[in-house]
């Protein structure tokens, strides 16, 4: 009764019928090699570092994306964050699946939202990816991580001005173990997942892989 009231719209091109529809997940870009083997940005042959990662202290070990945050990506971000579709969570989940093979790790963790963002949306994101792809790949998903001062969104602001708005932003909140998957929705330029992962390995985790949704092709 429910799907007669209020049907499912396809959360890219609202078109009725499901959460996302054929012709939209079709057209998803997915990332897939050659790309950088740390930060997994697109690369005309295989690289151990790109010049976007070359040179910079990045607290994790590898970052992987499943598709690229063009367009279509950014209407199902939207769609997910700012629009509440939770039903989203377990698709978003399906395409990392479907893009990269299971990692070897002790669990699964995500990044932590803003805490007034997260009470507006009534729901993370990440946090949701995350459970679904524990579930998955069966792994503990854990919260591992909390936000020690809030920080302004990220959207808009250069690599720099990321650095710094993350930068002793997040602590470990609880015993964490020695291989972590990390789990954003999406990767940006890599600083808010290298602080996260830093307060990892700074509370003992030996090794932090990163996992996101989207990422972003500068």
């Amino acid at each position: 009764m429910l799907d007669v009231l209020l049907p499912r719209r396809c959360a890219v091109c609202t078109r009725p019928g499901s959460a996302l529809c054929g012709e939209c997940c079709s057209s998803f870009v997915r990332l897939a090699p050659p790309v950088c083997e740390r930060c997994a940005s697109p690369a005309a042959w295989p690289v151990r570092r790109c010049a976007e990662c070359a040179g910079r202290r990045l607290g994790f070990a590898t970052a992987r994306g499943a598709i690229l945050y063009d367009a279509r990506a950014k209407a199902f971000v939207r769609s997910w964050k700012e629009h509440g579709r939770r039903d989203l969570g377990r698709l978003a989940a399906e395409l990392v699946i479907a893009a990269m093979p299971r990692l070897d790790a002790d669990a699964i963790t995500f990044v932590p939202g803003d805490r007034d963002r997260g009470l507006k949306r009534g729901h993370s994101p990440p946090e949701r990816l995350a459970h679904e792809l524990g579930a998955m790949w069966d792994l503990p998903a854990k919260s591992l991580l909390l936000r020690l001062k809030p920080t302004p969104r990220q959207r808009g602001l250069g690599l720099q001005e990321r650095r710094r708005n993350v930068a002793g932003a997040f602590g470990a909140i609880a015993e964490v173990p020695r291989r972590i998957v990390l789990v954003d929705d999406i990767y940006t330029t890599g600083s808010t997942v290298s602080g996260c992962a830093a307060a990892l390995r700074k509370a003992g985790a030996e090794r932090v892989d990163v996992v996101a949704l989207a990422r972003a092709v500068r």
